[in-house]
């Protein structure tokens, strides 16, 4: 059996809800040969740190651009489209034919059965539990099987995406597998004050960046009684523009100012693995951001959330922005100060919502949700002699 795990993005933020799956798959299916697809040095690099000493029982392939055409169109194009996730999956079919299944963290790969023809099962993971529209799309019906973190997902995958129910597993977040014993902690934190994560989203029509960003920045510049760690989304200064397909929007995110960058309360990271790997959503003691579903993340310790409304939604009662319910909403960064100290006053008001909106985005037990993933899918493929871990720390053949 050959199982393939592709990793096609610019970033590496999707590598952790999958590489958990692949390493567990690897215990549970030793004869099997787990393929590790990535397509830059960045997730390669990324599924090696993550991975450890384990990546030894991998297979582990960078995909290239074969074709002369689709290396010219990203070399002139790659600045503005995603030129090289899409010209991957046409230049590499023959790897992905070779597979008994693909599993992949997001809807583009559907690309492979719909202009390509590949008749290889495909098992979407997700990533992420967020409540964005574009996660509950019809795309989703699409995927042979489609692995999910809990109730909400599954409700919402079956009543606005039209997935059918036997075709959905819940199987917990495995990214949470990698949390361990960490309790992480910046220098800067060394002066003892409350620290702050400002982490907006890169979507122009839903992102609090492009209207209000540089003031909160500024916010936290002249009142230095909090720090702020400053994790956007890792796509949002990766390109000059930012361009979005859900709804057709166009922005240009600009830079973080030196003054923010220099300010000894401020530590500002755009993309490196730090701002995927739940580093700063275990660090920080208050979220502030908008739509980013690593407000989730955050809530598996619940803490004081604050949520910039910066395009003046009707939020109420709307499931996208489920999560807005966990801490007061603000329409002005002026009003920020207020909001967080009132966040912080009313943590036990908010905690009884936050825990439930956790439940309902993810079922958790005390059996790993990698290795909970990884059964789902060798259950699907049929798959014989799978080995189970034991209680007593032993495993048993099945």
């Amino acid at each position: 059996m050959r199982i393939g795990f592709l990793f096609n993005h610019d970033q590496v933020h999707q590598v952790a809800h999958a590489l958990p799956i692949a390493l567990a798959m690897r215990r549970l299916h030793p004869t099997a040969e787990i393929v590790v697809a990535t397509t830059n040095d960045r997730l390669t690099a990324e599924v090696h740190r993550l991975a450890g000493d384990a990546a030894d029982g991998l297979t582990i392939v960078q995909l290239a651009l074969r074709k002369p055409l689709t290396r010219f169109l990203a070399r002139h194009l790659e600045w503005a489209l995603p030129v090289r996730k899409i010209g991957v999956y046409r230049d590499n079919l023959d790897l992905f034919e070779g597979l008994d299944a693909l599993v992949v963290t997001e809807k583009t790969s559907l690309l492979l059965k719909t202009r390509y023809g590949l008749r290889v099962p495909i098992i979407h993971t997700r990533h992420g539990a967020g409540d964005r529209a574009i996660g509950f799309d019809k795309a989703s019906a699409r995927f042979d099987r489609v692995l999910v973190s809990g109730p909400k997902i599954r409700r919402r995958l079956v009543e606005e995406a039209h997935v059918d129910p036997d075709r959905i597993e819940t199987v917990g977040y495995a990214k949470f597998d990698l949390i361990g014993e960490r309790s992480p902690r910046l220098p800067f934190q060394d002066n003892g004050k409350p620290t702050v994560l400002y982490n907006p989203h890169l979507s122009p029509h839903l992102s609090s960046w492009y209207r209000h960003g540089r003031a909160v920045l500024d916010h936290f510049l002249h009142d230095d009684q909090f720090n702020l760690i400053f994790a956007p989304h890792v796509m949002l200064f990766h390109r000059r523009f930012v361009v979005t397909i859900d709804k057709l929007r166009i922005d240009r995110p600009g830079v973080v100012e030196q003054r923010h960058l220099d300010a000894p309360n401020i530590h500002v990271d755009l993309g490196s693995p730090a701002s995927t790997d739940m580093t700063y959503t275990l660090a920080a003691d208050i979220y502030l951001g908008d739509v980013s579903s690593q407000v989730y993340e955050f809530l598996h310790r619940p803490r004081p959330c604050v949520f910039l409304n910066s395009h003046d939604v009707d939020w109420r009662g709307d499931p996208n922005y489920a999560h807005w319910a966990a801490g007061p909403v603000i329409h002005d960064p002026a009003n920020l100060g207020a909001a967080i100290d009132w966040a912080m006053v009313a943590r036990d008001q908010y905690e009884p919502v936050q825990q439930q909106l956790f439940a309902d985005s993810f079922d958790l037990s005390d059996e790993p949700s990698s290795l909970r993933a990884a059964r789902a899918v060798l259950r699907f493929l049929g798959a014989s002699a799978i080995v189970e871990p034991a209680r007593d720390g032993k495993e048993l053949a099945a």
